[in-house]
């Protein structure tokens, strides 16, 4: 018989997981307070939680005083409005945000979880990179062993996607672009029913990359095809590619990060696509974020910033098998 999560013995078979959870959680705030980051504090009721077509948002209403209703949904990431406060010139901030996403529950996935977001005016790829790998060694073990893999911190790489592409892969992805039959031709795989450019882009980065990648050293996964800049701006010196990476340690995702795009007009005809897409898959939801619009109208300084999972990195800085393990009351459905 499964013990429920707030018996005694099932904290206490917790509690080693979440010590080190909450040595991390210091030792964190102390890498951004030595750098001058300002620790911010953001809304986690918004109107608009974000264009991503493949997310799923929670639901709620804020009831006003004076009687009216508003809709409002939990954001998935803090992304947006730390954005404002870099408009409001805030200066370099991060942010420890619960952050929801519906119809997430797994080993590595949680419906409510904490992510680790910083952005920094001024930064670039290159030096976001060499802050993370700082961090990373700031506040891991040389070496931390999570889910069978081993991973040694002496030596961080970076593996452009059309790279990792053409090494795992066999293909070159820059070139056959965002032709959805021609890739699985050259993947050697059959295009299954449905299956967009997008969705097989994914299943052979889930399939053949993700595997083998970011687990003897840390792995920065760079330069990600435009199309799937998300909220990236494109490489000046190749427009094909966005300055958009992902860092994989034991074998997890653990970061996403941008170095940002300041477009109005760019980031509006974007968000308009991926408004249509989401819509045509699950209906209308919420009305466009127009003041994040006019925030960016008004003028966002140049930037970089990453989303890191929090649990995730509890989870290999303690060993951790689930997440569940490193979260004080989980929910029965975490693996």
């Amino acid at each position: 018989m499964t013990l429920p999560v707030w018996h005694p013995e099932s904290l206490a078979a917790r509690m080693p997981f979440l010590h080190r959870r909450a040595a991390l959680t210091r030792t964190v705030r102390a890498f951004f307070h030595d750098r001058s980051y300002t620790e911010v504090e953001t809304p986690y009721a918004v109107p608009a939680p974000g264009e991503e077509v493949h997310l799923r948002a929670f639901a709620t209403t804020r009831e006003h005083p004076d009687g009216t209703r508003e809709n409002l949904w939990l954001h998935t990431s803090p992304e947006f409005a730390m954005k404002r406060l870099l408009v409001a010139e805030a200066g370099p901030i991060f942010q420890f945000a619960r952050v929801w996403r519906n119809g997430e529950a797994s080993a590595l996935h949680a419906p409510e979880f904490t992510m680790l977001e910083w952005y920094r005016p001024g930064a670039g790829m290159d030096s976001l990179i060499e802050e993370t790998t700082e961090l990373l060694r700031s506040v891991l073990p040389p070496v931390v062993h999570c889910r069978g893999v081993t991973t040694d911190l002496s030596r961080f790489e970076r593996l452009t996607v059309a790279d990792a592409f053409t090494g795992y892969v066999g293909v070159d992805l820059l070139a056959i672009g965002e032709d959805a039959a021609a890739l699985a031709a050259a993947a050697g795989v059959r295009l299954r029913d449905n299956e967009n450019w997008e969705d097989l882009f994914f299943r052979l980065l889930l399939e053949r990359i993700e595997p083998v990648i970011g687990r003897e050293h840390p792995t920065f996964l760079t330069h990600w095809p435009a199309a799937q800049a998300a909220l990236a701006r494109r490489d000046p010196t190749d427009p094909r590619v966005a300055e958009r990476f992902e860092l994989y340690v034991c074998g997890i995702e653990l970061a996403n990060a941008f170095v940002e795009l300041t477009d109005p007009a760019e980031q509006r005809a974007r968000f308009l696509v991926e408004r249509q897409r989401r819509h045509a898959m699950h209906g209308p939801d919420w009305d466009l974020d127009e003041d994040f619009l006019a925030a960016l109208e008004h003028g966002m300084p140049p930037s970089a910033g990453i989303a890191l999972g929090f649990d995730r990195l509890a989870m290999i800085v303690s060993g951790a098998h689930r997440i569940g393990q490193v979260l004080w009351l989980p929910s029965a459905d975490l693996g």
